[in-house]
């Protein structure tokens, strides 16, 4: 009709589309160091893994004793998970990332001398520092997921975290393409080198860039005539509330299993068992922590888009089963192509639980327990992961690879029911 004036365009958020971030530069800056930082803590704790075979060929260790060396990071992470992440809730992020890759660095430069005196004193030394630099690396793990969740809001998270947990197998992938080349040709020190320097130049990038995420003030109670000097409530235990967080809990170290068994012991299966060469082998287990690594941030998105962290976590379990019996059968067969492919998507597979376990842990905790919440959570996985060098090796000592594998397939079954429903998420953030 001539002379009507159109209506209104609706507003951007009536027509579906979320709400313009806020403080969306900052937020992405963090997320940037944080990324970046437990990359380079994840870098120093992988790099003994990819040490076995330099150990086992050359230095004449067992499967099993080097598994224990390169079992001796995350040992050390094991011991200090909780107690970065309660640090965390008191006293801020930065500090605590900035401050533990700067710990980092030093005992990397320790163990870079502790190979010297290999001859002389053995490896317990260098053991000794990498457990030592494992437990400062810890503080990457417990703190940047929590600086995450603190900056992004609920309808983004599971991206930001998805590409937070981007760092771990980038952090692999960083070792497995650098460190045994690097260690053939110059030797384990030449090795740890490299998380020296990585860890040091961090520390001191997060000590400028990164800040904490504005929190939410808790109200101070009000004097009245019956109760002149209240006492403050405390913040709820997520804890006693139900079992959500201690069934994540569980699922989470059932499904590490599989991803640790990949990551330790990958390298050298290609290498001892299927007749790769050492490079050959180790840009494909790199290619296959990157294709994990983003595997990471489409499961995040798939989170965000149905509105639950369980859903996606039920079918990623139930694919891990699958994975694993393939890497099984391929491995009887020895047939290059399919072990290429088979590898890739187990590894993508075993890696994508770590991002909605974590979120979902953090969510569920609430900003006065998230530090606490998502160091348990490391720590769980952790004491399983520090198990699995020793354990898994001596394993596949005794029946060999394939009848391994089918083995650790057994416990991401195992994690399937005790997955929470649906119905008892709720987000405490």
């Amino acid at each position: 009709m001539t002379g009507s004036t159109p209506a209104p365009e609706a507003p951007a958020t009536a027509r579906g589309a979320r709400p313009p971030m806020p403080n969306a530069g900052r937020a992405w800056t963090v997320l940037g160091l944080g990324v970046a930082a437990q990359t380079a803590g994840t870098l120093f704790v992988s790099t003994p893994a990819f040490l076995i075979p330099l150990l086992h060929a050359d230095r004449g260790m067992s499967l099993a004793e080097a598994g224990v060396l390169a079992a001796a990071p995350t040992l050390g992470m094991v011991l200090t998970l909780i107690a970065w992440g309660w640090l965390a809730d008191r006293v801020g992020e930065r500090i605590v990332i900035a401050g533990g890759l700067a710990l980092t660095a030093v005992a990397a430069a320790g163990a870079v001398a502790a190979d010297g005196l290999i001859p002389s004193l053995g490896y317990g030394p260098l053991g000794i520092l990498l457990l030592l630099g494992g437990a400062a690396s810890a503080s990457t793990n417990s703190a940047s997921g929590r600086i995450v969740v603190g900056w992004f809001p609920k309808d983004r998270r599971g991206l930001a975290m998805g590409i937070r947990q981007m760092s771990q197998p980038l952090g692999v992938t960083a070792a497995a393409v650098t460190v045994p080349s690097v260690a053939a040709a110059s030797g384990i020190s030449a090795a740890l080198v490299i998380s020296l320097v990585a860890t040091g130049v961090l520390a001191v990038a997060c000590t400028i860039g990164l800040r904490n995420p504005p929190r939410t003030a808790v109200p101070k109670p009000v004097p009245t005539e019956t109760t002149p000097n209240p006492v403050a409530a405390r913040p709820r235990n997520p804890y006693r509330d139900d079992g959500f967080l201690w069934r994540i809990h569980a699922v989470s170290i059932l499904l590490v299993v599989p991803q640790f068994t990949l990551t330790t012991f990958a390298l050298v299966w290609l290498v001892a068992d299927q007749g790769w060469n050492a490079l050959a082998a180790g840009v494909l287990v790199g290619v296959a922590q990157f294709v994990g690594a983003i595997g990471r941030i489409g499961v995040g998105v798939l989170s965000d888009r149905l509105g639950s962290r369980v859903r996606p976590l039920r079918w990623v379990a139930v694919s891990a089963v699958v994975v694993m019996l393939l890497l099984a059968g391929v491995g009887l067969l020895q047939w290059p192509v399919a072990v290429a492919v088979a590898l890739v998507v187990a590894s993508a597979v075993t890696v994508a639980d770590n991002g909605l376990a974590f979120t979902s842990v953090a969510e569920m905790a609430g900003p006065t327990w998230a530090g606490r919440a998502l160091g348990a959570q490391n720590t769980g996985q952790f004491i399983a992961a520090s198990v699995v060098g020793p354990a898994v090796g001596a394993l596949i000592g005794l029946v060999g690879y394939p009848l391994a594998f089918l083995a650790v397939a057994v416990l991401p079954a195992l994690a399937i029911p005790i997955i929470p429903s649906e119905a008892a998420e709720h987000d405490h953030l």
